[in-house]
């Protein structure tokens, strides 16, 4: 019996890596494709229309590394005290039903504010650059953070619940032990979603006000009529939404694992 499950789970981890291997080479032909027409357009079309990917490069070297070093700083500060926030109040919520009744209304008018009204408040309300960016971000994405966190929690099931009870653990233990697993799943699908809607946000929010990072280069390269530089800008920002993207997606595979084997 041990030699067939051996078989079975072996054979279950190839049939993954052949479909990751799939995904990959589709994902690289789509990309490639892209690419070229991209290129065949620009050899169309003078360079100030659309640039070729070699004008594109060259103006890729011109910008500053700093700019680009800080909107990420940026965002990843306030995203990670976002989501720092947000876990911990769908906890507290889960534990007090009558709270979040309270709570959801509330919650429910913060996210249906569009987040151009968030960055106007925030630059008649604060003097401060840095904690104007950081506001913004943190209104539009710690209430995600939270909805996704309480959404996992309540969808724990009720026998799960009894069952890690009926053992008497210590809160901590509840946690580590039920809690924790049963909301990583949410938790990273969660970080996938706020960290692209935080790169579009943190452009956004750095066109208004701001004298450093990727959205004030933006402001620069339309008053200098360089569409190069904008496409420069934008391939920077995609490269980093890519990255990160990445990293969640190599978590989701080493503690998710599970899922693809079922």
């Amino acid at each position: 019996m041990s030699d067939l499950e051996a078989e079975t789970k072996a054979l279950s981890s190839r049939v993954v890596e052949t479909a990751k291997l799939k995904i990959n080479l589709e994902a690289t032909i789509a990309l490639g494709g892209l690419a070229l027409g991209w290129q065949i357009l620009a050899l169309l079309t003078p360079d100030f229309v659309i640039p070729g990917w070699e004008v594109i490069f060259r103006h890729i070297l011109q910008l500053k590394p700093s700019w680009i070093v800080l909107t990420t700083l940026r965002v990843f500060v306030a995203i990670m005290f976002s989501f720092v926030v947000g876990f911990s109040a769908a906890i507290l919520l889960d534990t007090s039903p009558r709270l979040q009744r309270y709570v959801d209304p509330l919650l429910n008018v913060v996210m249906a504010v569009p987040v151009i009204c968030w960055i106007l408040f925030a630059v008649l309300w604060f003097r401060g650059v840095e904690f104007r960016i950081f506001f913004v971000l943190f209104v539009v994405c710690c209430p995600v953070f939270l909805v996704d966190m309480l959404n996992g929690m309540k969808g724990i099931p009720t026998d799960w619940k009894e069952m890690v009870h009926s053992l008497r653990p210590k809160k901590l233990q509840y946690f580590q032990k039920l809690t924790l697993p049963a909301v990583l799943p949410a938790a990273l699908t969660s970080w996938k979603v706020n960290l692209s809607l935080a790169i579009r946000v943190v452009t956004i929010a750095e066109l208004v006000g701001a004298t450093s990072g990727i959205g004030y280069g933006l402001v620069v390269a339309q008053g200098q009529f360089s569409i190069a530089d904008i496409f420069a800008w934008t391939l920077v920002l995609v490269a980093i939404l890519l990255l990160t993207q990445f990293c969640i997606s190599y978590l989701e595979n080493r503690f998710l694992s599970w899922r693809d084997i079922a």
